[in-house]
């Protein structure tokens, strides 16, 4: 049976979302270049600030976010839950960060992050 290995995210900008994202969820940072993966990425005229696929690890599936070339006419078709015990407070962190509220519902509230991609913030 197939494991799942990591989440891919299309990005207009993968390096600037990746760490957009690292600032969200708990644990997680983008994956540290080594010199020989700054020689690779040089090779190709790119750089850690243009790589096209910039990986998040943590203590849950690696994720992804990798450029996406060309027009999309609806955002990511998947997104993310995170849960929290303190959803406002959480909330207002998340939209300081640059996240926009979208709505909120019983238990949880939907926000956008900073390329328009829906998530969710679930009651922990």
């Amino acid at each position: 049976m197939a494991k799942l290995k990591e989440i891919v995210v299309d990005a207009d900008n993968p390096a600037k979302l990746a760490r957009w994202w690292a600032q969200v969820a708990d644990g997680y940072a983008v994956r540290p270049y080594d010199e020989a993966e700054i020689a690779r990425l040089a090779a190709m005229g790119l750089t850690p600030e243009t790589d096209t696929s910039v990986m998040v690890d943590g203590p849950g599936p690696t994720l992804c976010f990798h450029l996406r070339h060309g027009p999309r006419p609806f955002r990511n078709r998947i997104h993310l839950d995170l849960s929290s015990s303190d959803r406002e407070a959480e909330v207002k962190r998340l939209t300081a960060l640059g996240a926009s509220f979208w709505r909120s519902e019983g238990n949880y509230t939907t926000l956008r992050d900073i390329e328009g991609n829906p998530f969710c913030l679930i009651d922990a």
